[in-house]
């Protein structure tokens, strides 16, 4: 399918690449880890929470970009930038207005790769392990670079929480949520990524010093954090990736093939000195602490993944697995695991008790109307059903009410189980923040946990209430 000339671009995720990394590690405006303004580089003055503050581009930066870009074309009409990576309003916006335009030419590609190093990287190397690579040449190129005054803006391997830096005790505290596990898959396959560039590295090691698998899982995490997937291919954009994220904006980075830039149009009104800010996506809790490396405290986009399986000494274990793994498609975001993707299914908020459970899966409930067959004639009668409707199994009510709630009460038991879970870390880590024994080297990340935490608990909650309603409303 050609793509439009003008086109929503959305951070880079695991959707499109085997490890989930996204933006730099922001400072939301709704973020536990929030922060007061207090210096600014700009091209003009600006009112800031009702002190005038005289700016100046102290560091080169915006001066290199509006060469590199062209002050018209780059559009700072309305923006100031923060030194600690995040974008204010220098004057009034409208609805509607313009806010930032960075050209194609401005923007780094793995196409900017060294041709005689481009050529030894395997087409199986992702594009945001390609794109790090770039960013670590050019980092230790230094003043050479001709992005150095954009690269040493990126922030520094300490300020950022994405949970791949997290050391155990941290992460012991989100054992409970995928997370965890997502956390570990992602470090394995930087690791193997790592290893397939590696001797790259050592081809080169004269002009670029020894890069560590530290030094690349870094420079991973900040390019696929920071970078825009659009039809431009992977793509850092400068300027543009100090804009923080609010779920609730409408506003986003789209691509304009025609006039071969990226541009933000502003979807609300900015006094001066208000933080601008647009929607890297609708992610949950989950993804942005893993990707971006902060959370927001009440995410409408939360949502949890849980596990069912086929209990072990099920005589019917064996024909259950196998239409599992004949009508249970895996998702897309699982598909490189799909030994075990058809078993995981991701449950949103429930918003009405009493509705037709929006937010929990279909295929749940149907998995739990093929785990509560006690005999081969009511399988084949499920795969006879699917036959004659849409070839989905399970996906109507059972004929009997009993086996009916019995599936459904088999949920509730299991998400009562999650809740008991989530509910007794959450607790555990109010009791622990004030020991004087507890082990987080950063105050935030435990914030960034309570955060998922909650939002889990909240997702799994609404999902009980309706399971409960539902099976009341059977008898």
């Amino acid at each position: 399918m050609p793509f439009r000339a003008r086109t929503a671009i959305f951070r880079w995720s695991l959707h499109t690449v085997p490890y989930r990394i996204h933006h730099h590690q922001p400072h939301s405006l709704h973020s536990s880890s929030s922060f007061i303004p207090h210096k600014f580089t700009s091209l003009a003055q600006t009112q800031v929470y009702g002190e005038s503050v005289e700016t100046s581009d102290d560091d080169g930066f915006l001066s290199w970009l509006e060469r590199k870009a062209g002050k018209t074309m780059l559009n700072l009409k309305f923006i100031v930038i923060l030194i600690l990576r995040s974008l204010f309003a220098s004057k009034a916006i409208k609805t509607g207005d313009c806010i930032l335009k960075v050209p194609y030419r401005v923007q780094i590609t793995a196409d900017n790769l060294p041709a005689k190093i481009k050529s030894l990287i395997s087409e199986e190397v992702a594009n945001v392990a390609k794109l790090a690579v770039l960013l670590l040449i050019e980092r230790k190129l230094g003043q050479g670079s001709q992005w150095n005054p954009y690269i040493c803006r990126l922030p520094w391997q300490e300020e950022l929480h994405n949970t791949i830096f997290w050391n155990e005790s941290e992460l012991e505290m989100i054992h409970r949520s995928s997370v965890y596990w997502e956390t570990i898959n992602q470090k394995s396959q930087m690791e193997r990524d790592f290893l397939a560039i590696r001797p790259i590295f050592e081809c080169f090691s004269q002009s670029f010093g020894d890069i560590t698998y530290k030094d690349f899982m870094y420079a991973c995490t900040l390019v696929g954090s920071r970078a825009w997937g659009s039809t431009n291919g992977l793509s850092l954009i400068p300027f543009a990736d100090f804009v923080n994220h609010d779920g609730n904006s409408e506003a986003i980075v789209m691509s304009d093939d025609d006039k071969q830039l990226s541009e933000v149009i502003s979807d609300r009104a900015y006094a001066p000195g208000e933080q601008v800010l647009i929607r890297y996506g609708k992610f949950s809790n989950a993804t942005l602490m893993l990707d971006f490396g902060f959370t927001v405290p009440y995410n409408i986009y939360d949502q949890v993944q849980i596990q069912l399986d086929i209990p072990k000494h099920d005589p019917l274990h064996k024909m259950k697995l196998e239409l599992m793994q004949q009508y249970f498609v895996p998702s897309r975001k699982n598909a490189e695991n799909l030994e075990h993707s058809w078993n995981i299914f991701t449950i949103k908020e429930v918003k009405w008790p009493k509705g037709k459970g929006k937010g929990l899966p279909q295929s749940l409930r149907a998995f739990a109307r093929v785990l509560s067959c006690t005999n081969r004639q009511e399988l084949d009668d499920l795969v006879v059903e699917a036959a004659q409707t849409d070839g989905r199994l399970g996906r109507r009510p059972l004929p009997d009410v009993n086996k009916e709630i019995q599936a459904h009460l088999m949920l509730s038991s299991l998400i009562g189980q999650l809740i008991e879970e989530r509910s007794a870390a959450i607790m555990s880590l109010e009791e622990s923040s004030n020991s004087s024994s507890f082990c987080v080297r950063v105050p935030v990340r435990r914030f960034m946990a309570q955060d998922l935490l909650r939002g889990e608990l909240r997702i799994l909650n609404s999902a009980f209430t309706w399971l409960e309603n539902y099976c009341l409303s059977s008898t």
